[in-house]
């Protein structure tokens, strides 16, 4: 199996790096904008991703065609504004301890979706 991972804020790389390291597991890192490309990926993770109406809208048709061609797509969200409401099934919630200097609350919950 190979892993994969992209985002285009340059800092995940870091982040990306020391999570690989610290799990053991080998991860490719792609600091661009794949929206819109497709690898033959069979599953698609995408975390926190419907922060901004643009961004979502972009991503909805994307995660429609990989779908369509059979790719698994999970989302996890924490109940963002532009989440859409239809496309999405729930699988799982988490709640999970954060800091009140980044967050509203100490205790944040957060949802896997699977796009339907």
């Amino acid at each position: 199996a190979k892993v994969i991972a992209t985002d285009i804020d340059p800092f995940c790389a870091t982040a990306i790096r020391l999570n690989s390291e610290a799990n053991d597991v080998g991860i490719e890192f792609l600091g661009t904008d794949c929206i819109g490309t497709d690898a033959g990926w069979d599953v698609i993770l995408a975390g926190d991703v419907f922060y901004d109406k643009s961004f979502a809208d972009r991503l909805m048709p994307w995660f429609a065609t990989l779908k369509a061609r059979g790719a698994e797509i999970l989302v996890g969200d924490p109940g963002r504004s532009y989440m859409p409401k239809a496309g999405l099934e729930p699988l799982a919630v988490y709640e999970v301890a954060v800091t009140r200097a980044l967050e509203d609350s100490l205790i944040k919950r957060t949802t896997v979706w699977r796009f339907a």
